[in-house]
């Protein structure tokens, strides 16, 4: 591969290569479309599709075929005013509620974390090394994904080389990149050390167990307990959690993701008086919207805030 091949690979992110790879076969192998397509054919295959795939998925499909065309050097066909339009009515005819993760509350995490630290003190009396990589990593990952409020892929991309602790202080993490870096510029963030549920003392006995002193800090561990050298793949860690979640007997395990961390730490600061552009600037939000889809108020439906305002006699 060449010094520019090297760099043009670099220049999209892995998990976007994947999703477009995976959009390029429905569109040509399930579908049966033929590249370069042409508008009509796009438009064919958008409401072909309409009543089956959300209309995320149809705008990532569109992306994929978009990039396609313009790395091929082709006209871009998604851009046609008939795909556009068909897409408009899609939307119109089959409006979608979001699907949004279920938060982790503070108290579920408390129950997590308790169930873990039981799992540790019991593999440390069989000696089973096993039981302790899988229990050390996965509470490390779960209390600085929730504390840190990152995604799956942030969680992913830590790295040991890049991370600093001072003991009862905090840490400090760097990430080269992620989802809203579009520069890749990196960012630093700074996480506290706490009395209780810490994420700074949950990293430090995961890199001590582990032997880390370079590389991923959250991997994939086999049967046998054997680590390996990649990272965890950004989409392995809701199956993670929702296996740890089971084994901790939160109701509904199946309904949590890799987003219910952010989303309850998120719901947790707003709840305890953080205002949006301090919980903005700890996250990293870049714009309000994206805040405001992440917090579950405790009242959801502002009942309190109604009440108060209803005059006395009609209560």
């Amino acid at each position: 591969m060449s010094k520019i091949d090297q760099y043009l690979h670099a220049a999209t992110r892995d998990n976007t290569r994947r999703s477009y790879q995976s959009a390029l076969v429905h569109y040509e192998v399930t579908w049966g479309g033929f590249l370069p397509a042409t508008a009509d054919s796009v438009a064919r295959y958008l409401a072909d599709h309409a009543e089956t795939l959300a209309i995320n998925t149809l705008k990532q499909r569109l992306s994929a075929l978009a990039q396609w065309h313009i790395d091929q050097g082709f006209p871009d066909p998604t851009k046609a005013p008939v795909v556009k339009k068909v897409m408009r009515g899609i939307k119109e005819l089959h409006p979608a509620v979001e699907k949004r993760a279920k938060p982790l509350k503070l108290s579920q995490l408390n129950t997590v974390i308790n169930h873990i630290d039981s799992e540790i003190e019991t593999a440390t009396s069989a000696n089973d090394r096993n039981v302790l990589l899988r229990s050390y990593r996965n509470k490390a990952l779960i209390l600085i994904g929730f504390w840190r409020g990152f995604r799956s892929d942030e969680l992913s991309r830590l790295k040991v080389e890049n991370i600093t602790v001072v003991p009862l202080e905090g840490m400090t993490l760097f990430l080269p990149r992620s989802k809203t870096d579009r520069h890749s510029q990196g960012h630093s963030y700074k996480t506290p050390a706490l009395s209780q549920l810490c994420p700074v003392a949950a990293y430090s006995q995961w890199v001590e167990i582990s032997n880390f002193i370079e590389g991923p800090v959250f991997r994939k561990i086999n049967r046998w307990g054997a680590m390996g050298d990649n990272a965890l793949n950004p989409s392995s860690i809701t199956l993670l959690l929702r296996t740890v979640f089971k084994e901790a007997s939160l109701i509904d395990s199946d309904k949590y993701s890799s987003h219910s961390l952010r989303r309850g730490f998120a719901t947790w600061a707003n709840d305890s008086g953080w205002d949006v552009k301090s919980l903005m600037e700890y996250v990293g939000w870049k714009d309000i919207k994206s805040a405001m889809r992440y917090i579950d108020s405790i009242d959801q439906y502002a009942k309190n805030k109604i009440e108060l305002d209803l005059p006395k006699q009609l209560l």
